[in-house]
């Protein structure tokens, strides 16, 4: 069952959305916000295709469709608007859009295109790899759907790098939540616990792609 990601902010028009989607048997995600939108792409990574409006409250659509891309190269993007600009459908395939529809529209023809969309990702979702993800419930990462023990130090630490959601965190920071602000030790532990890691999730731990050093600062996790 492929996943399906709406990012609306008019309420009727998402329900509406969802509900003839889940209709078709797809299992539908949904949100109001840029914000919330990127939140829940970035936990749920299998997330096949994004429906997301173009005038949303904070972010626009244009900049999530950005960030989206940063992260995700394979989720398919349609982008909806109110506004029929040349220049609009133009941004918005700029910033990753593979499609784009004008409100108002047919559901049945947004469902023919999500259709259409999916046919066209389609080897892309299931060749790729899943990537990293961490298990709160086994308190373990799965690497490529392949779960890989932590130790609980090793946990705390993913579990901070996860919680910043691509950001750094700083070696300090990270020494204060998983040892405690009086911690007597060498902070060079985090380092070890960091090369532990590495050893368990990169392909050469000598060159990282996953848990990444920002040099004077700290560390930064990208899942794929």
């Amino acid at each position: 069952m492929e996943k399906i990601l709406i990012i609306e902010d008019e309420e009727n028009i998402r329900s509406f959305i969802k509900l003839n989607l889940q209709r078709k048997g797809y299992s539908v995600y949904e949100a109001e916000t840029g914000e919330d939108g990127l939140s829940i792409i970035q936990e749920e990574q299998d997330i096949a295709i994004l429906i997301l409006d173009i005038m949303l409250p904070g972010i626009d659509g244009f900049e999530v469709a950005k960030e989206v891309r940063t992260f995700n190269k394979q989720v398919g993007i349609i982008m909806l608007t109110a506004k029929t600009m040349e220049a609009d459908k133009v941004t918005g395939l700029v910033n990753g859009a593979d499609d784009y529809m004008s409100k108002p529209f047919s559901v049945n023809e947004l469902i023919a295109r999500v259709q259409s969309l999916l046919r066209r990702i389609q080897p892309l979702i299931h060749s790729k790899q899943i990537g990293l993800k961490l298990d709160r419930s086994k308190r373990c990462l799965i690497n490529d759907g392949e779960p890989i023990e932590l130790s609980p130090t090793e946990y705390q630490i993913l579990s901070i790098l996860d919680l910043a959601k691509g950001k750094a965190v700083s070696r300090n920071d990270v020494l204060d939540e998983v040892w405690g602000l009086d911690f007597p030790g060498d902070p060079k532990v985090v380092d070890v616990n960091i090369r532990r890691i590495r050893q368990k999730v990169e392909a050469d731990p000598s060159h990282p792609v996953h848990i990444q050093t920002v040099w004077g600062y700290g560390y930064k996790w990208e899942k794929i």
